[in-house]
Order: C-alpha cells, then structure tokens, then sequence
C-alpha cells in the first residue's frame, strides 16, 4: 500500500512494509529520495518519499549545520487517489 506521511510541517509519500523488526508505534522512511513535490488535491505533497518535509530545517548547532536527529513526530493514513507520477528524474525542456 501507499501511505501518506504527515505532520505540521509537510506530507510525503511512502510505501508501506509491517514488519516485526520495528515497533507498532514506529515509522522508518529512509532517507536519499529525491525531492519532488507536486500539487496533489490543493496540498503541496512530496510524491517521492522525502523525508525531509517532515523534519526541522534546523542545523546540528550554531558552528555545525549537519543534520538533526533523524525522528519527528507524524500521522500516516492510505493514500486514496490516483497516484502522482514521480517526475524528478525527467529531463528538463531544452532550447534548441
């Protein structure tokens, strides 16, 4: 299934694996998918699985920028609709 992931501070999209090696109340989305946002239904919903929507833009400390901790807090539910195609890895227009 596709689920939509969800917070204060964006959506994205997931696929979705029960598994026993993580807890019923614990959510992994790896990280590396590359950003595509779309307009889905009135929302701004990145359609690639980027975790990044969801976390804090807030850098490790002032001298250091690297990532915070990989955890946020966050609702998902099925993703109903048609699915956006994923367009990130298309060619851009070019001029001749």
């Amino acid at each position: 299934d596709i689920i939509r992931v969800f917070n204060d501070r964006g959506a994205c999209l997931a696929g979705v694996e029960i598994s026993e090696d993580i807890r019923p109340d614990v959510f992994e989305l790896p990280t590396g998918a590359w950003y595509d946002p779309q307009l889905v239904n009135g929302e701004l919903l990145e359609v690639h699985g980027n975790p990044n929507v969801l976390t804090p833009d807030k850098g490790t400390s002032s001298l250091a920028q690297g990532c915070s901790g990989h955890s946020c807090l966050v609702e998902v539910e099925k993703f109903e609709g048609e699915l956006p195609e994923v367009v990130v890895f298309d060619q851009p227009p070019t001029r001749d």
